[in-house]
């Protein structure tokens, strides 16, 4: 980070990446405020580090953006870096969608980033601010992903959103690029419908597929968000970065 002390908002930020991405932009001078619903993990996610502050609060609800925006100018006077990574994902077929299951991942992972990103726009203008959206790997190209049809289509709409707001934005000297991680050992799998037991399993499967021969870890993905946040990465704008081992291009 630069001399001034940047403060950074992640949602999704008590578990996997968006917890390894508070601790990344913590060691690396940030102020940073986790958003998440279970304040048990969002406490583990502080860690008795006195750089994250924690707010617990379900995004996808309708008051959540000015709760987050106002938390964060509260406690930091600004923001730097908005990280929309929460979400939501659910293994069923065209025939066993339930409506409500796709309500929610269409509230948490599509129209909470695109309205909690509408309420920052004026402090992310201030300090001159990037958004990085966290989409998937699987989403990107013509691939198809049959049980995790409503999931993928709100991460390609995440993309193309990143492509959209980078141009609208940057005559306001606001930056948007994406992430789009492979499979990662975060437990997502598990809170989406695989068994526990089989989990294991499931990511031995995976990093057979994965030509870098493993699944990821949060922190390969945190590394590459801070990365895109340093002054140094300034001239990307509207890209959307894979990093999932090079299993999207096989």
């Amino acid at each position: 980070m630069s001399p001034v002390q940047k403060a950074v908002v992640i949602t999704g930020g008590g578990t996997g990446i968006g917890r390894a991405t508070a601790r990344a932009f913590a060691d690396a001078g940030a102020h940073v405020l986790v958003v998440g619903r279970t304040e048990a993990t969002l406490e583990e996610a502080v860690g008795g580090r006195d750089r994250i502050t924690a707010l617990a609060v379900d995004i996808d609800d309708e008051d959540a953006p000015d709760a987050v925006v106002c938390a964060a100018l509260n406690a930091f006077g600004r923001i730097d870096v908005l990280v929309n990574n929460a979400a939501q994902a659910g293994f069923a077929a065209l025939g066993t969608l339930d409506r409500a299951v796709v309500s929610a991942q269409l509230g948490t992972n599509l129209l909470a980033p695109v309205f909690l990103t509408q309420r920052a726009l004026d402090a992310l203008e201030a300090t001159g601010g990037t958004v990085v959206n966290v989409s998937s790997s699987g989403s990107l190209g013509r691939r198809a992903w049959p049980q995790n049809a409503v999931y993928g289509l709100t991460k390609a709409a995440l993309d193309f959103l990143t492509r959209t707001w980078a141009v609208e934005l940057a005559p306001r000297g606001i930056r948007c690029v994406g992430i789009a991680p492979g499979v990662v050992d975060t437990g997502f799998a598990v809170r989406s419908g695989i068994p526990e037991d089989g989990y294991e399993e499931f990511l031995a499967s995976v990093a057979g597929h994965v030509p870098s021969g493993r699944v990821g870890r949060p922190e390969d993905v945190a590394w590459w968000i801070v990365q895109l946040c340093r002054p140094e990465g300034a001239y990307a704008n509207g890209t959307v970065l894979a990093v999932d081992g090079a299993l999207s291009v096989t």
